[in-house]
């Protein structure tokens, strides 16, 4: 058991012990920043490098994920696809699901990025079999995770929310309740399908001034104050130069990779075909960073969208 206290109030809250399941790049950050604070954590995944790095920042790793279940109130899963978290809950014809392990009234708190749909589909699972679920999509990338400075969109109960909120405090700098299960996933994919149009259009706007003979920083200076002002030009400025700490000043280093914008446009356009929305735009930029993630754009940051705007273009 863990106990912390609120700098604010003075108030001590208790810690739930944590079942990890997934240490990647975003995971493995966020299980350390738990230890950290001294929440007892037990973590797996299937790939030795992340298995090391977690157990070098104080995770206890098991070789068997429902062995770290066993032993949690919170079992949070940071998994690549909606699939892979469903065979986590209910197992396989080889394998049995975390379901079958967990502690009665333990949390099922997914954090991976995922249809809305699966989210709701993974929520039920936990609940059917006697369990509480959330999900907590996460906003920040590699380097939010590390500095545990994530935003998380939670879908639960409000007394799950309230339960999970200290937690999440840990990780992260912003924690919003979106409502129940699905609605975090809801929010996320909302949220990124305005930042791919945004970037889309900010990216063509810098090529047309470009073309018109308008330095990038009086472009820069004029929209970051008019009208056209947005984050994606203001902080991730696909331009180097105006924003010494965008992406574009490090030859598009991510950030935020464009294998990863183009797997939240399609979960945004699958949950555009499930509700019948005409988004034009949102499908369009789905498309557009489809086919930037078919090449090296996988690897950049989304902002490197611009190079293929201008490559595309008439001389």
């Amino acid at each position: 058991m863990t106990e912390t206290s609120s700098p604010v109030t003075g108030e001590t809250t208790r810690l739930p012990r944590v079942a990890f399941i997934g240490l990647g790049n975003m995971g493995g950050p966020m299980a350390a920043n738990l230890v950290a604070a001294g929440v007892e954590v037990h973590g797996f995944d299937v790939v030795p490098a992340a298995i090391d790095a977690a157990r070098g920042k104080g995770v206890a790793v098991v070789e068997d994920p429902r062995d770290a279940v066993a032993q949690a109130e919170v079992v949070l899963t940071m998994l690549p696809s909606g699939k892979h978290v469903k065979e986590a809950y209910a197992g396989t014809d080889q394998r049995p699901g975390l379901l079958s392990a967990a502690q009665p009234n333990a949390i099922f708190l997914d954090c991976s990025t995922i249809n809305t749909s699966e989210a709701v589909k993974a929520a039920n699972l936990a609940r059917e079999a006697g369990f509480r679920a959330a999900d907590a999509p996460v906003s920040g990338g590699v380097v939010g995770a590390e500095a545990g400075t994530l935003a998380f969109m939670v879908g639960a109960t409000e007394e799950v929310f309230a339960e999970l909120h200290p937690l999440l405090d840990i990780m992260g700098r912003r924690v919003v309740h979106c409502g129940d299960a699905g609605l975090g996933q809801a929010a996320k994919i909302c949220n990124n399908m305005i930042l791919g149009v945004s970037m889309i259009a900010v990216s063509e706007a810098f090529v047309l001034a470009e073309k018109l003979g308008l330095s990038d920083e009086a472009m820069f200076d004029v929209v970051s104050g008019a009208t056209g002002q947005c984050w994606a030009l203001t902080t991730n400025c696909p331009v180097p130069g105006p924003v010494p700490t965008s992406p574009a000043n490090r030859d598009f280093t991510p950030g935020f990779a464009g294998a990863l914008m183009a797997k939240d446009l399609t979960l945004a356009s699958n949950a555009l075909d499930e509700t019948g929305v005409d988004a034009q735009l949102g499908r369009m930029a789905g498309e557009i960073y489809r086919r930037f993630a078919e090449g090296e754009g996988a690897g950049q940051d989304f902002s490197g969208i611009i190079n293929t705007i201008r490559e595309s273009s008439h001389p």
